[in-house]
């Protein structure tokens, strides 16, 4: 069964964090950021609390899940200060993503075909405090498969190696990784999960994805933030918005 033509909005806003360290201090404020990213429309914020605190740090989280009304997303890595950390913040939605302290950004999809064991009682510990968990992986048939199994009500698909192919005009590359993702999902949505997707999406990028009936959700940052530069936040989260409404559209077109 298809999901309702509306798409969720979340802006992650970790690169408003990253400009403000470059100076220290307390500017720009994310939660401000997050504050006006709501108001222009966007249903969630997302942030990724990495170990080494590179960007986000521990006050931005308690004060994001104090201050926000809409849903808080917490990208973390599986590891165990992180799940206390969540299990005291009791943000909405977990989202567990790899993470290695030489990348600069998340590179690919969580492996939770080989991290299984260790994955399972992690999962379940968030389940039962009633925090939803959502697992960002690449749209691979085996990886998907094992989502189910550890009882994650919802899965994040890795775009960004679509989307990496599609602005350097590697047009047979992105027709490849474009398939892979439409099949993903529709696994994904078969198998019971809520699909999400996210990573390196732009405004044309998303509004593409956003015509796949089976995604539920969105979740985009450092294309935004740095939109933001140039015309606001209002402003991007609007056009963005627009974007994803125009991909819906064609959608509802298909379904009518």
């Amino acid at each position: 069964m298809l999901n309702s033509p509306s798409i969720r909005l979340g802006v992650n806003v970790d690169h408003v964090a990253t400009v403000r360290n470059a100076r220290g201090g307390d500017r720009p404020d994310v939660v401000r950021i997050a504050l006006a990213a709501i108001a222009a429309g966007a249903d969630g914020i997302t942030a990724h609390l990495r170990e080494d605190r590179r960007h986000i740090r521990d006050t931005d989280m308690a004060r994001l899940k104090a201050e926000i009304a809409k849903p808080l997303n917490f990208e973390m890595a599986a590891t165990a200060e992180m799940q206390r950390i969540a299990l005291a913040t009791k943000p909405h939605a977990v989202c567990l993503v790899p993470e290695r302290r030489e990348e600069l950004t998340t590179e690919g999809g969580l492996d939770v075909v080989g991290q299984y064991n260790a994955l399972a009682p992690f999962i379940a510990k968030l389940n039962d405090a009633g925090i939803r968990v959502s697992l960002f992986i690449s749209a691979d048939a085996r990886q998907i498969e094992m989502a189910t199994k550890l009882r994650a009500p919802a899965i994040e698909i890795h775009t960004g190696g679509w989307c990496d192919a599609v602005v350097d005009g590697h047009r047979e590359k992105a027709d490849l990784e474009w398939r892979r993702i439409v099949e993903g999902v529709a696994l994904a949505r078969s198998a019971g999960l809520e699909v999400h997707a996210g990573h390196g999406l732009d405004y044309d990028t998303a509004e593409t994805i956003a015509a796949l009936p089976e995604i539920a959700e969105l979740n985009i940052g450092y294309f935004m933030i740095g939109e933001a530069l140039l015309v606001g936040i209002a402003e991007t989260v609007r056009t963005m918005r627009a974007a994803m409404d125009r991909g819906r559209a064609i959608l509802k077109t298909r379904m009518a």
